[in-house]
């Protein structure tokens, strides 16, 4: 980047508890600036310029689904100001920020995704009957502003166009304001104001502080404890992403078709990955190319785990070598430019061709994920397809040796011991989060009923720790998990992810096609 403007770190909530009112200073270092400043160069630079394309967008897809979502929070907080901001940009050190991305309650809202402005916020205003909506951002700058030029976080010069009031508006059939007009709602917070807090630090901060408590203690629905206002806002955003309707479930298949073709990706490269000492990072710069040009990014950061690195869940650091004979686990997925993700995982014999014993532990896994799969219908609890996939992984251990009890003794709520090789859960929800609905309540969630619409993953594991001697040294060092997205019908279940293989069989068939 050009040292012509840089920034300082920005201020922290309590010095600026209102900032998303009012006009960013850019972070510009004075020792390092060299913006010009003359009137002449001001003239010069704010002339001359072809017109704007000032086109209004039809609508884009996403907002029948936005509006029943606004609908049905305003349903659920009858005479409520709801305040949801999109969150402000975080820095990631000094004067550089991490690449921004919307809270994603304030998409579910608006139908806002990758390209939302930082700063914007989403006001839903009480009226007689429900709500009404305006979305509050900054719009572009005239070119005749020291803004277009000199602020190197929102000026043009420096990221490109930015949308007017006008497109945003016709682009999601939302009324928009700019969002120094957001003073004004500012200014009419009482204790009928909620916020979504996490989003936004300054803005929470400041609506605190109109308020005459901070944590307002809303009428019980029920729970045996109180909730905050603002909790309630957050978590009936959570549960009403618990079900998806057609839009939602057409992006997640976006996002796992391009998902697939990153896993393809990886089984292509195979060959030269282990040439490399950090090999793993291989992996994951190829998912991650793949992500960048089907999508926004990664829904998460990627596991890319090889050898004995599988069996550490959730192993990032992807700095190891890929070699021959070991089996390499990568968890990835595509995020899509409206926000949503894919989740899914396959385990890949670097060689090609797995050992026996990898096949052992590889089948064991995949049965306990067919098992699972097969009780998902409308009706059921959450929790038994964890506990579906327990049954067969607790029978498959016992048989390897590797309990002190029974299978059937172990599956007692006070025993466990098959725990000890897959401590996380198999499934959750998917989403616009990679964990979506996380703050639903347990009723809804890991105790709720199954419906039609749901999507969550089905993830059975198992994990031999190098050095676990409770196992069969020839097991020891060996990961595996197959997961998969699915998808709740009206009869049954879809996995949405079934076209990347993922029987032991079809596996080695995929990588000696796509090496061929």
């Amino acid at each position: 980047m050009s040292d012509t403007a840089t920034r300082q770190p920005s201020a922290t909530p309590d010095q600026q508890p209102a900032s998303v009112t009012d006009a960013p200073k850019p972070r510009a270092t004075e020792n390092r600036s060299t913006t010009p400043a003359s009137s002449a160069f001001a003239a010069y630079i704010g002339s001359g310029w072809a017109d704007r394309d000032e086109t209004v967008p039809a609508p884009r897809s996403a907002v029948a689904t936005a509006a029943a979502h606004r609908a049905e929070i305003s349903r659920r907080h009858p005479g409520k100001r709801l305040i949801v901001p999109a969150g402000a940009p975080k820095q990631r050190s000094n004067d550089t920020d991490y690449p921004y991305r919307a809270h994603s309650a304030f998409s579910q809202l608006t139908g806002w995704g990758s390209d939302a402005e930082p700063g914007s916020v989403l006001v839903l205003e009480p009226t007689g009957d429900g709500h009404e909506a305006t979305l509050y951002f900054r719009e572009r700058a005239g070119r005749d502003s020291d803004e277009f030029y000199a602020n190197p976080e929102i000026g043009e010069f420096w990221i490109g166009p930015r949308p007017s009031l006008a497109q945003v508006a016709g682009d999601l059939a939302l009324p928009t304001r700019h969002i120094s007009e957001l003073r004004e709602v500012l200014d009419l917070v009482d204790a009928d104001t909620l916020v979504l807090r996490e989003a936004d630090a300054a803005l929470t901060a400041d609506i605190d502080s109109r308020r005459s408590a901070p944590a307002i203690a809303a009428e019980g629905d029920g729970d045996p404890d109180l909730v905050s206002a603002d909790a309630a806002l957050a978590r009936d955003l959570s549960e009403l992403r618990l079900t998806k309707d057609a839009w939602e479930v057409a992006e997640l298949r976006a996002a796992i078709d391009a998902t697939a073709k990153g896993f393809d990706d990886i089984v292509r490269e195979l060959p030269t990955i282990g040439r490399h000492t950090r090999g793993e990072r291989v992996i994951e710069g190829v998912f991650n190319a793949r992500a960048r040009l089907e999508g926004n990014t990664v829904g998460y950061d990627t596991i890319a785990a090889s050898g004995p690195h599988a069996c550490i869940l959730h192993w990032t650091r992807n700095d190891g070598a890929v070699r021959q004979g070991d089996l390499v686990l990568i968890d990835a997925g595509v995020e899509v430019d409206s926000l949503f993700t894919a989740d899914i995982t396959r385990t890949l014999p670097v060689s090609g061709r797995f050992t026996p014993t990898q096949r052992l532990v590889y089948e064991a896994v995949r049965e306990a994920a067919d098992a699972a799969f097969a009780v998902v219908r409308p009706g059921i609890r959450f929790r038994e397809v964890h506990a579906t996939a327990m049954e067969v992984i607790a029978r498959r251990v016992a048989e390897w040796g590797m309990l002190p009890v029974t299978a059937e003794e172990a599956l007692q709520a006070d025993q466990g011991q098959h725990r000890r090789y897959m401590v996380h859960g198999t499934s959750h929800h998917l989403g616009l989060d990679v964990h979506d609905c996380a703050q639903a309540r347990r009723d809804f969630y890991m105790d709720g009923i199954v419906e039609p619409g749901m999507t969550f993953t089905i993830e059975p594991g198992l994990y031999f720790q190098p050095d676990d001697l409770t196992v069969p040294e020839e097991f020891r060092g060996i990961g595996v998990r197959i997961e998969d997205d699915i998808l709740v019908t009206e009869t049954g279940a879809e996995n949405l992810s079934v076209g990347i293989p993922r029987t032991a069989d079809d596996v080695e068939a995929w990588i000696a096609r796509l090496q061929a």
